[in-house]
């Protein structure tokens, strides 16, 4: 079968399962995720052959002479349709039973269906036109998803996330206009071949402008501010796809544009996207460290890994920029290795979040507590997820990130002064992100998980239902396997590596990249490395654990031979038993980060005290605490302020006054009057 059958085949399953959900049929509803499903696995199957090589050319349906709906798909959007492929195959699985208590599923069924097809439309679109359709229905529809609860908090994010998208809209119809304009082509292949004839300066502003109309969806900050609410505000199957795959379209369409169209560009290109990286990692896992909502925390850590693939697109930039080509595969390779680790164990960690907020009925991890003894299964996916994510080995977010480190850190190879600097900065801030990102897990997973109920729902809680706790189980097998096999994953990047613009040839860069399921070797005596040589093995890292852990075991066994183990209660200060009360909360976890990171959490605090008699004799005292979203209050606080106070304005011309509208058609009629000819 051709690979335009097998696409025919797996957007039919989707129209299908979205027509199906309108049913006035209540036990279809209950099945309906089974289409996307088969959907999704179709749609796998036809990436995989994509990244091998195949080529995809369908549904080319001109309009006009300008405008023409057309897909095509080669490696590298088979990659990224990969990514679309597994979460959603999990994610729908685990939907059967998440879903199962919503008043509008067929409504939701739908918006469902319709939103994972709208992100393959994006990644398979051709031409300027099909993008846009399709990039625009897309938000459309997540707007819809976000929404879904209609409350008044989901409203909020949802107005915040469709102004925000739309003013990254703006700016990618503006740089299609530019390309449009020089090159007379709105196709994406016809672009790519005359983009050279591009002036240097236009090639500057389309790529300034592709970092903030891709960058504002992939919430890099500052255009971050939409994502840790609509997050948190969409239900949790919604927040896994969002964060695990619709913010890589961004990733996707700024290294469509900017790497495999214009071809890279100068160094500052790339020195400019390290620093993009580095302030988002940073700041992102800062903030996801401090907030108490375990869906917020887990929609600020994806603004940390935006950045982290993005510290691996930059450094591929610079190394291209100063003629090291080989390099630069591997820095994108890494990067692209992260986009595929963080859409398998956010959408894991996603669906763990949204297990215990379905059981426990609240976000606040300060209400939660001992969820480990009521949800085990739970409570080890998202401990896998977690350890994933912490770039533990063996797990995959390990790889990726040492490979990240590796093409950092051998910027020192680059002729150029600044790439010799920008390039270990952005290492030291990797380090800096990763040991955060340990603490914010810990944290997480320790408050939410271990210890005791802090309230009656959290000691309620019980599992998840069969088909949840089986998506999220896939998942946490392939946090697994993608650590464990990096070969795999390496060969299969390699071949997308070549199919951009700028680079060698697919066996160039595997010779100077090995990878085998037990081995990355990283050697090489040309210039480009200068005969330094690293390596990885992740099978040699589980070995010697597991010979670790026994010879601790036969340690213990030794010593303790012939003692007698005696249980008892946890040091408790002489009072009989402990309590819920007595637990470290989420909020005194990350007091000593806060006193460190102090400049930048701006922390504010309130005391509130109420007397009997003043000032002797005290009723009560109220402490409130908090930070400053500083992004928040110096850009966007006086950004809106700006616009209230001249949309005030304006708004005296609609006062209502029908002799005023009258004037303003005279007005028009003298000026055309005048001007008309």
């Amino acid at each position: 079968m051709d690979p335009e059958s097998f696409l025919y085949i797996a957007v039919s399953f989707f129209i299908l399962g979205a027509v199906a959900s309108l049913l006035p049929l209540k036990k279809v509803k209950d099945y309906i995720y089974l289409l996307p499903v088969s959907g999704s696995v179709i749609f796998g199957i036809l990436s995989f052959s994509l990244v091998s090589g195949s080529n995809l050319n369908v549904f080319s349906f001109p309009i006009s002479s300008i405008f023409e709906f057309k897909f095509h798909g080669d490696s590298f959007s088979g990659f990224f349709a990969i990514l679309i492929s597994v979460l959603a195959f999990c994610v729908s699985i685990f939907s059967i039973g998440y879903t199962s208590s919503f008043t509008n599923k067929g409504l939701f069924g739908f918006l469902y269906n319709m939103f994972i097809l709208s992100m393959y439309a994006v990644i398979f679109s051709a031409n300027i036109i099909t993008f846009l359709i399709s990039w625009e229905t897309m938000s459309v529809l997540s707007y819809f998803l976000v929404t879904f609860e209609r409350d008044e908090k989901s409203s909020k994010a949802g107005l915040l996330y469709i102004v925000m998208t739309h003013i990254g809209t703006a700016f990618i119809i503006i740089l299609f206009l530019l390309l449009y304009g020089q090159t007379g082509s709105m196709d994406f292949a016809e672009i790519k071949k005359l983009s050279s004839q591009i002036p240097e300066n236009l090639r500057h502003l389309i790529f300034i402008f592709s970092i903030i109309g891709f960058g504002t969806k992939a919430g890099i900050i500052p255009l971050h501010t939409w994502l840790p609410k609509a997050h948190p505000a969409a239900p949790s199957n919604i927040s896994s796809l969002m964060s695990g795959v619709m913010i890589k379209t961004g990733i996707y369409g700024f290294i469509r544009i900017s790497i495999d169209m214009l071809g890279s560009g100068p160094e500052w290109w790339g020195v400019t996207i390290i620093i993009i990286g580095t302030i988002s990692s940073v700041l992102g896992v800062l903030y996801a460290l401090i907030v108490n909502d375990i869906k917020k925390l887990l929609a600020y850590s994806s603004i940390e890994n935006i950045g982290i693939i993005l510290l691996g697109v930059g450094a591929s930039m610079v190394f291209n920029a100063n003629g090291l080509y080989l390099l630069s595969g591997i820095a994108l390779i890494a990067g692209l290795y992260h986009a595929l680790n963080h859409s398998i164990f956010k959408g894991l960690l996603f669906m763990s979040a949204g297990s215990v907020v379905h059981a426990a009925h609240t976000k606040n991890m300060e209400n939660m507590g001992g969820l480990l003894k009521a949800m085990p299964y739970t409570g080890l996916f998202f401990l896998i997820g977690s350890v994933s994510i912490c770039a533990l080995p063996p797990f995959n977010g390990f790889v990726s990130e040492w490979l990240t480190y590796q093409s950092l850190l051998l910027g020192f190879q680059a002729d150029s002064v600044l790439a010799k600097i920008i390039t270990p900065l952005g290492g030291a801030a990797l380090a800096l992100t990763g040991a955060i990102a340990a603490a914010c897990f810990v944290k997480a997973f320790g408050i939410s998980f271990l210890g005791m109920p802090r309230s009656r729902q959290a000691e309620n809680a019980v599992e998840s239902t069969p088909s949840m706790t089986a998506g999220m189980a896939v998942l946490a097998v392939l946090c697994f396997l993608s650590g464990i096999f990096p070969g795999t994953v390496i060969n299969m990047l390699s071949s997308v590596i070549g199919s951009l613009s700028g680079y060698n040839t697919n066996n160039d860069l595997l010779s100077y990249l090995h990878a085998d399921n037990f081995f990355i070797f990283i050697s090489d005596s040309s210039k480009e490395i200068g005969n330094a040589i690293t390596s990885l093995s992740p099978v040699s890292i589980i070995l010697t654990m597991i010979v670790m852990l026994i010879a601790l075991l036969v340690f213990i066994r030794i010593v303790n031979r012939g003692r007698k183990i005696t249980y008892a209660d946890s040091w408790d200060c002489g009072i009989p038993s402990l309590t819920p009360r007595m637990q470290y909360t989420s909020t005194a976890f990350t007091k000593p980060i806060k006193i460190i990171f102090k400049r930048i959490y701006l922390p504010k605090r309130e005391i509130n005290i109420s007397y009997l008699v003043k000032p002797l004799f005290v009723k009560a005292m109220k402490y409130s605490g908090g930070i400053t979203p500083f992004i928040d209050k110096y850009i966007y606080d006086n950004v809106t302020g700006f616009i209230k106070r001249i949309a005030n304005k304006v708004r005296l011309m609609q006062s209502g006054s029908l002799h005023l509208y009258l004037g303003y058609i005279l007005i028009t009629l003298i000026i055309l009057l005048i001007f008309g000819d």
